[in-house]
């Protein structure tokens, strides 16, 4: 009788099934039980490749970065590099929004992460921010991107409009939920433009 076909396991592997696990059912559906059973394995031998069920979910957040363009530093001016960085950390984010509270609370020991700090905070060390202000800067940013990713603004209100009736300037929050993706989108821009264009000012007159 020929034995039964092993399944060939990998990190990539691994990582790739729990990433299509968490992004289809949230974080709590990540557990290496389940994730085994996906895999079609038994549990301990995902320990051969992970440790820890934390270490697997840090790699589906590593590869997540792993999306992101980093390739305006180093090539555009720090400004530009600054805005197409943004829009491309928020599509990536946007296209895995559960995965974004685990990156919310910083890069770690992930090395996709940290090669991201290292890109924005060394885009604006080398145009002349100092050290403290490039880290105030990229923290900024982070919170802008993560922020707009973590849940929509239009979507917080009810579609109810007899709720309203009370709080005559909110009378059209009902229509913000079949207008949210628009009203999102332009709240980022605002803020990117905003965040960008006052930085830009305090570059040009030497607050760096």
């Amino acid at each position: 009788m020929a034995r039964p076909r092993q399944v060939l396991l990998t990190r990539e592997k691994i990582v790739e099934v729990a990433s299509a696990l968490v992004d289809a059912e949230g974080l709590d559906a990540l557990s290496v039980r389940r994730l085994a059973t996906e895999l079609g394995v038994q549990g301990p031998s995902l320990y051969n490749h992970f440790p820890t069920k934390a270490d697997i979910l840090d790699a589906v957040a590593d590869s997540v970065i792993a999306h992101v363009d980093l390739s305006a530093f180093g090539s555009a001016p720090w400004d530009e590099a600054l805005r197409r960085w943004a829009h491309s950390y928020r599509r990536v984010l946007s296209e895995h929004p559960n995965v974004v509270p685990v990156l919310a609370q910083g890069p770690g020991r992930r090395p996709a992460s940290l090669a991201m700090a290292e890109a924005v905070y060394g885009a604006l060390v080398d145009a002349g921010f100092s050290y403290a202000r490039a880290t105030h800067v990229g923290a900024l940013m982070r919170y802008l991107v993560t922020g707009s990713s973590l849940g929509s603004f239009a979507l917080g209100f009810d579609v109810d409009p007899d709720l309203y009736e009370r709080y005559p300037h909110l009378r059209h929050a009902p229509r913000l939920a079949e207008h949210h993706e628009a009203v999102d989108e332009g709240a980022f821009e605002l803020g990117l433009d905003l965040l960008i264009t006052g930085l830009t000012a305090r570059y040009e007159m030497g607050t760096r």
